[in-house]
């Protein structure tokens, strides 16, 4: 929830433009935002002792406090390797997707899992969100994160990954809706 309200206040503030940074940063902030929301209040008050420097303390405690046990990372790139880190350092399974083209990719390497998900072309990979949930449930990944672009602005996967009881990892809903709108962007 912390994570969905940093979103939301970013993208009223930096409307449609920056939505993708907004979500970038959202997703390095992913860490201590699930801290802080599994954190009791008084460990909560003390944002010091639960935020590093970077936004991230990786303290021995961090690993009590995880929401999921495994989450799949629909993207690849710098984008997936920065998800995969923060989620080791969370003590959070992760599973990679990838195409024909990233089979030999970093993100597939760092990832505890990977499944191929398609031919090169992202429209036939990446961009097939059926193909991204299957993985989940073969998987057991109990979340999907985004990252940047391809299935992230998608309000049909979002609704999807609700009916198939796998949480979905960025902007709710209406954010995503709103951004289709230019008018209601701004």
């Amino acid at each position: 929830i912390r994570c969905v309200s940093l979103l939301r206040k970013g993208t009223q503030k930096q409307g449609k433009t920056n939505m993708l940074q907004a979500i970038g940063r959202a997703s390095t902030r992913l860490a201590s935002s699930l801290r802080r929301a599994t954190a009791p209040t008084a460990f909560v008050r003390d944002r010091a002792s639960a935020v590093g420097a970077r936004g991230f303390s990786a303290s021995a405690d961090t690993k009590d406090l995880k929401l999921f046990d495994k989450i799949l990372i629909a993207n690849r790139g710098e984008i997936a390797c920065r998800i995969i880190r923060t989620c080791k350092k969370l003590g959070v399974r992760t599973v990679a997707v990838y195409s024909d083209a990233d089979k030999n990719s970093q993100h597939v390497k760092l990832a505890d899992e990977a499944y191929h998900i398609g031919e090169a072309a992202a429209a036939k990979s990446y961009l097939v969100a059926d193909r991204i949930l299957d993985v989940c449930k073969q998987s057991g990944a109990q979340a999907v994160h985004p990252g940047y672009g391809f299935l992230s602005e998608n309000a049909a996967f979002a609704r999807s990954c609700g009916e198939a009881n796998i949480k979905f990892i960025g902007p709710p809903i209406p954010a995503i809706d709103a951004m289709g709108s230019k008018s209601e962007s701004k």
